[in-house]
């Protein structure tokens, strides 16, 4: 109960939430919008429109939550589901690209914790499609949202590497400069996400003309991007309802 004369303690943003929130207001600078999607997914939404072969290892049930009383669904395992969801329903709607759209949500893997690990976690996913689109842009978007977000000067490397629902698929890397950066950051290549140019069977799935248009989409770890941008060491931390970590924030 409020005492007569006294203001009732405020609380603390979660983290997570902050970061959310952050990033919202980053993105919408370059004219993305805000998506989301259903945390329990059809295996068509959450692999076969993405590209996802029928034997493919993240299918296996040590990566993936299967559903026993819903055959063919599952806990996303990652906000993917979204991409073609989204465009999907923009074609439905008559509405063609371009299409800018961020997805943060909570995503699940069946797999042991430790201190970068969860089973239950969030995810940003983004994407962009129009006509023209390539990795340049990818580039210049991420650049533009990792020096905004940790408020210094950043540069992003993408190395090649393989998703089934990107080609050329990249693993992207940022490093850190300038007099504010935490010294344990400062000048360190960090592996960060994984992105690409879409797959033309995705845009295919989502009824879009890949002969048309070409985007890019990526997907990272908010929790590990907070760790970062934070300070925190430990991802378990975030999820352990603990207020003497909350109230820090």
């Amino acid at each position: 109960m409020e005492v007569a004369g006294t203001e009732a303690p405020k609380g603390h943003l979660h983290p997570i939430s902050s970061l959310i929130r952050e990033t919202h207001q980053i993105f919408a600078k370059m004219g993305f919008a805000f998506a989301e999607g259903p945390l329990l997914e059809s295996e068509h939404y959450n692999f076969d429109a993405l590209n996802v072969p029928k034997d493919h290892p993240a299918r296996d049930m040590q990566d993936t939550f299967f559903i026993k009383d819903a055959p063919g669904y599952v806990l996303r395992t990652h906000t993917s589901n979204v991409q073609v969801r989204y465009m999907e329903a923009q074609m439905k709607a008559g509405i063609k690209p371009p299409y800018r759209i961020i997805v943060p949500g909570k995503v699940f893997r069946n797999e042991a914790t430790d201190i970068t690990h969860e089973a239950e976690f969030f995810q940003l996913e983004g994407l962009m499609v129009g006509e023209g689109v390539h990795m340049g842009h990818l580039r210049g978007v991420l650049a533009q949202y990792f020096t905004e977000l940790f408020k210094g000067s950043v540069e992003v490397r993408l190395r090649p590497s393989f998703f089934p629902f990107v080609e050329p698929g990249a693993e992207v890397d940022m490093r850190l400069t300038g007099s504010n950066v935490p010294e344990k950051l400062k000048d360190r290549w960090i592996e960060i996400m994984g992105a690409g140019m879409i797959h033309p069977n995705v845009l295919r799935a989502a009824g879009v003309d890949p002969e048309k248009y070409t985007g890019f989409a990526f997907g990272m770890g908010i929790d590990r991007l907070a760790m970062l941008r934070f300070g925190i060491d430990d991802v378990r931390l975030m999820h352990s309802a603990d207020l003497r970590f909350i109230n820090q924030f």
